[in-house]
């Protein structure tokens, strides 16, 4: 028997229609060069009907893929909402990739325009004579006097705006499986690869971080993403804001330490989201501001594992400790939450900063399996995790798949891991970064959290080198916090009680700092030719 509800599609339009009729008053705060400038709800639902409009009169096809080059600001949220509701597809293009990655998924995406800052043209505009669909440069106004080229295809934003009347009347997206975003991995070992987020999977993804005993969002709230809008829809959280009526606070290009704590205390942010490599620059600047001058009541950290002692650091200083998220692009992108259990709330502090070490549990609508392989991780059931839901990709864009799914459909992560009897996941390593030595697996990552321990270190990452031996052994590359000093043998002392003697480093090199991916994670693949440049550092 079939049931008799409407038909109803889960879509942007919805998102989008609730905001301007319920939370025309609230508040998006957007820093700029010259200081922070405010808009309510209903001026940015007007800049949204503004741009459909001119996206229509300017003859995008229907379908086109519509491209951002720029930083957390009120013209990209606009851009978030216009774009798909016309029925067109929001590429966000990662400012931080190479010229020759940033060829690749302009051309690729087929974008027919793009928005880009006009601080962050000169990065995009040398490319403009091998991008052959963009038809538009629409230059937006991020406060920087960066010379335009003269050249017809350039238009102005906020011209743009103030020559076209407002879109008027409902939206209307009648296929909640119509695509709304495109987004592409960060092409750490080939070309990025195409992520097709649907209006229903966006939607979805956005309830998921409404719901209590995740982030929660609600209109009480005020929300700071700092993780890039130009990657993996700033983990959703714009279009969890806007749906929940939480105001927003974009941190532009103010992402500097004391300017995200000043950002929080003015504007009394409940929720902030960053990679764990901004928490880390974070950190130091934690002792300058009071407790009781922060209204934080969550601080989300992802994109890389963090290290206890960081979690704690946090805990002790401010009294919120971070929360740790995992997920990748292809899930939209968060699949698994950190945090306590009430279970929990009664165990010891030490075992209680165990478990919020741990990337946590599966959020809703999400499933996870460990797919253990033939050989055993030293004696423990790890193996790839794998993902399955609503909000997961089952695809790349225009790309051959190669192995990313399982038989039976199911995202394969690249990632080691464990899910223990409570459902917590734990991530042991990047498949191609485990380091087999004897026989026996080192985990790059627990070494690297067991050296960022120490309070003179501030960042870490750990590679295998060749040996003849054992197959592989360990090398620690280390950067020394600002002035301190430390030797290779400390380094080595520090980290006797906390693992095994055969996981010891054979070599500990020494870097002013760690080279990153465009996501801010730390990019393996150029730390090992850097290494590889390198006479050996004997410990």
């Amino acid at each position: 028997m079939r049931a008799q509800m409407q038909d109803r599609p889960l879509a942007l339009d919805h998102v989008f229609h609730r905001a301007e009729q319920l939370f025309g008053g609230r508040r998006i705060v957007v820093a700029g060069r010259s200081g922070d400038q405010t808009m309510t709800v209903g001026q940015w639902a007007d800049r949204v009907r503004r741009l459909a409009a001119a996206l229509d009169g300017l003859g995008l096809t229907s379908d086109a893929r519509v491209g951002t080059f720029g930083v957390n600001h009120g013209p990209h949220l606009e851009a978030y909402f216009a774009i798909p509701l016309t029925g067109r597809v929001l590429h966000t293009i990662n400012i931080r990739l190479s010229a020759t990655h940033l060829r690749f998924i302009v051309n690729h995406a087929a974008d027919e325009a793009l928005l880009v800052d006009r601080g962050l043209l000169a990065a995009l505009w040398p490319l403009a004579r091998d991008l052959n669909s963009v038809r538009f440069w629409i230059v937006v106004d991020d406060g920087s006097d960066a010379p335009l080229p003269d050249d017809p295809r350039l238009l102005d934003y906020e011209a743009l705006l103030a020559a076209t009347a407002p879109r008027s009347g409902r939206f209307d997206i009648a296929d909640e499986d119509l695509a709304c975003g495109l987004c592409y991995t960060s092409g750490t070992t080939g070309n990025p690869r195409g992520v097709l987020y649907s209006h229903r999977s966006t939607v979805l993804h956005a309830l998921m971080l409404m719901t209590a005993g995740n982030l929660g969002i609600s209109e009480r709230d005020v929300v700071m993403p700092i993780v890039p809008m130009f990657h993996a829809d700033a983990w959703g959280l714009p279009y969890a804001a806007i749906f929940a009526g939480a105001p927003l606070v974009l941190p532009g290009t103010r992402t500097a330490p004391a300017d995200l704590l000043d950002l929080a205390i003015r504007h009394r942010v409940t929720v902030a989201a960053a990679a764990t490599t901004v928490w880390q620059m974070v950190a130091p600047y934690l002792d300058t501001v009071s407790p009781s001058d922060l209204s934080l009541r969550l601080l989300l950290s992802g994109g890389s594992a963090s290290n206890p002692a960081l979690f704690e650091k946090f805990r002790h200083a401010i009294g919120v400790p971070l929360t740790h998220s995992w997920g990748m692009t292809e899930i939209s992108p968060m699949a698994v939450l950190g945090g306590l259990r009430p279970e929990d709330d009664s165990a010891p502090e030490d075992a209680k900063a165990l478990i919020r070490a741990k990337q946590g549990r599966p959020v809703p609508l999400v499933e996870l399996r460990v797919a253990v392989p033939e050989a055993g991780a030293g004696g423990t059931a790890q193996g790839e995790i794998e993902v399955a839901g609503p909000f997961v990709s089952g695809g790349y864009f225009g790309q051959d798949s190669g192995g990313a799914f399982s038989a039976d459909g199911w995202l394969r992560t690249g990632d080691l891991g464990s899910i223990d009897e409570d459902g917590y996941l734990q991530i042991t390593d990047r498949l191609k970064d485990i380091i087999k030595s004897g026989g026996e697996w080192i985990s790059s990552v627990q070494l690297e959290n067991a050296i960022m321990a120490h309070p003179d270190v501030a960042e870490a990452a750990v590679v295998g080198r060749a040996d003849e031996k054992w197959g592989e052994r360990p090398v620690a590359a280390v950067v020394i916090r600002t002035g301190r000093s430390m030797t290779a043998s400390a380094i080595i002392e520090h980290l006797r009680p906390l693992v095994a003697k055969w996981w010891l480093p054979d070599e500990v090199v020494f870097l002013d700092a760690l080279p990153k991916t465009g996501t801010g994670k730390f990019s393996k693949v150029a730390l090992r030719e850097i290494l590889a440049a390198a006479p050996p550092a004997l410990r």
